[in-house]
């Protein structure tokens, strides 16, 4: 498991572009027959990537966790985004996912394996875990039972579908949030006007982009800005003191999950576009 240690706004203001990407960038985490993980500091947000081919991953703890299991101290949320169907067992319970579906796995579930249901065509399976205090059930729910936001508009170019799925008012956890955002034909900007929210971090794994495609990720403080480029399927990790804001060459998704102090949505400071620098 890599080590992504916590960052300031003073420091990250002179970091050149190979450091802003070594610091936030995730730039692969979908290997045949590997289970990859990022252990991120802010908010002790683990974010994963499995792509099972030939045979069942066992999501272990790592000597980082110093617990006897991944879920000893954790909540996990699983979602499928792309190839056949993906299996996943949690304590010997099946569940098969689709495309967008997600399986929340509560604290205490001591035994998780991955697989795909076709390995001529493997599941690819995005994961991040937050830290719990409480045991919540584990649930499976399809991108159509989320909560639906239709957001923006054609002319600003950000006309987009917001589906919340772990979240205050879907799949219910101690900590952990997450859902998926896809935008209308001709729409390329995430979350502009920006904002902020100081007491949780996110995280963001863009995914559906052309080999070709790029997405210009910006963060930072609004009024000391930067810009990572992102290729298909790479997540960025964004400190609670970071916008986290973006704009593609052309279509693409994104997973957002967030992990910290308050479990709501709404829990934001817009900032003005005049304050963007």
């Amino acid at each position: 498991m890599e080590i992504r240690h916590s960052t300031n706004p003073a420091d990250a203001k002179h970091y050149d572009t190979a450091r802003l990407r070594q610091q936030y960038l995730i730039e692969s985490l979908f290997q045949a027959d590997e289970i990859k993980m990022v252990y991120a500091h802010d908010d002790r947000l683990i974010i994963g990537g499995a792509h099972p081919v030939n045979a069942a991953l066992t999501v272990e703890a790592a000597d980082v966790l110093k617990t006897d299991y991944f879920l000893e101290r954790r909540e996990v949320g699983f979602i499928h985004i792309g190839g056949g169907e993906a299996v996943i067992e949690a304590d010997g319970e099946r569940f098969t996912l689709g495309k967008l579906d997600t399986l929340y796995v509560g604290k205490g579930t001591r035994n998780l394996t991955l697989s795909s249901a076709n390995p001529s065509d493997p599941a690819k399976i995005y994961f991040t875990s937050a830290l719990a205090h409480a045991t919540y059930p584990t649930r499976k729910v399809s991108v159509q039972e989320a909560n639906t936001l239709n957001l923006g508009a054609l002319e600003s170019s950000n006309e987009r579908t917001i589906h919340q799925i772990i979240h205050e008012n879907g799949v219910q956890s101690c900590q952990l949030m997450l859902g998926v955002t896809l935008f209308k034909p001709g729409s390329v900007w995430n979350t502009m006007p920006a904002h902020l929210h100081d007491r949780r971090m996110e995280a963001y794994l863009y995914f559906d982009m052309n080999a070709d495609a790029r997405v210009f990720h910006f963060m930072g403080e609004p009024n000391e800005t930067r810009h990572i480029v992102v290729a298909n399927e790479q997540a960025v990790i964004s400190p609670s003191w970071s916008i986290h804001s973006g704009a593609g060459t052309s279509s693409y998704a994104f997973v957002w999950a967030m992990a910290g102090e308050n479990y709501t949505f709404k829990d934001m400071d817009v900032v003005a576009m005049d304050a963007l620098k």
